[in-house]
């Protein structure tokens, strides 16, 4: 009877240890709070990207081999069957909504209604970004043309103090300034911004801190993309422009660029998909068209 009840418990052990093994391979739910069944890794893949002139989608393609540089000329292979989205918030809907989708934001907008996978074994986050052992970063830069307006400058002052600086932490970036606290003339006055939509969320929060130390100001943020808003600031219709990317070499003629902060560009995929890493051999594949299904991908 002791023998039968001991090959009971070894059995029971046993079968215990093989469930979390299985578990563990990604066949049924993602340790991110997905679905209780198994993803179906045989659905063909729903590729998301950003629009043209997206510093998102630029630096993006630009990192992981998708665009594809001879000399000048410069071709961007994503594929043509994505979707194409025009808002970092559209893009986590429909991934969201999609349990086949993968697509990619900026880290900071990152929330978890979806789930980033692994680069190349590395997380996405702040730290991995600021260290460099997390490969797809770019820089978020502002933009003006000449000399700023007073208050313009002491808005941009603010933002590289370590007041603004600070704010940029909080909200998931990687800072990029070490000065001192902001200590202004908080001069009156209305400032325009535009451009962005990975940078107007931070820019968003800078600008609600900076109101609220110099009630003075004014400080309007129109959200569009990237080359929108290094055209307002070439064109003079915004004081100050945002770009999620590097200034392109015609934009840098016209325009002085500032570094605010650093962002990674997170990939992401429905919560209920069993992936948690890709490699950058395999991102590029996925969105030039080479992989087309998951079970590819999730073996």
């Amino acid at each position: 009877m002791k023998n039968l009840l001991k090959k009971t418990v070894l059995i029971s052990t046993a079968g215990v240890l093989a469930a979390t093994m299985f578990a563990g391979c990604g066949s049924g739910s993602s340790s991110s709070g997905g679905s209780s069944q198994a993803f179906d890794t045989s659905k063909s893949i729903s590729v998301v990207t950003r629009e043209e002139g997206s510093g998102t989608r630029d630096a993006f393609v630009e990192l992981t081999g998708v665009l594809v540089k001879d000399g000048d000329t410069k071709t961007d292979n994503t594929t043509t069957s994505a979707v194409t989205i025009n808002s970092t918030e559209a893009v986590i809907t429909n991934v969201k909504d999609n349990d086949a989708a993968i697509g990619y934001i900026s880290l900071g907008s990152l929330n978890d209604t979806v789930k980033a996978v692994k680069v190349d074994g590395v997380d996405a986050t702040a730290e991995n970004v600021k260290s460099g052992d997390y490969a797809i970063s770019r820089p978020f830069n502002i933009a003006f043309k000449g000399k700023l307006n007073e208050t313009a400058q002491d808005f941009v002052d603010y933002i590289l103090s370590s007041d603004g600086q600070s704010i940029v932490a909080e909200e998931g970036y990687v800072s990029v300034a070490e000065n001192e606290a902001y200590n202004g003339k908080k001069p009156s006055g209305t400032v325009k911004v535009a451009g962005s939509s990975s940078v107007s969320p931070v820019m968003e929060k800078l600008a609600e801190a900076y109101q609220k130390v110099n009630t003075n100001a004014k400080i309007e943020i129109q959200t569009s993309d990237s080359s929108a808003g290094m055209q307002a600031a070439m064109g003079g219709t915004c004081d100050i422009g945002m770009a999620s990317r590097e200034l392109k070499d015609e934009e840098a003629k016209e325009l002085t660029p500032t570094t605010i902060a650093k962002d990674g560009i997170a990939v992401i995929i429905n919560k209920s998909n069993s992936c948690e890493t890709l490699s950058m051999d395999q991102i590029k594949s996925i969105y030039t068209g080479a992989t087309t299904v998951w079970s590819d991908i999730i073996k």
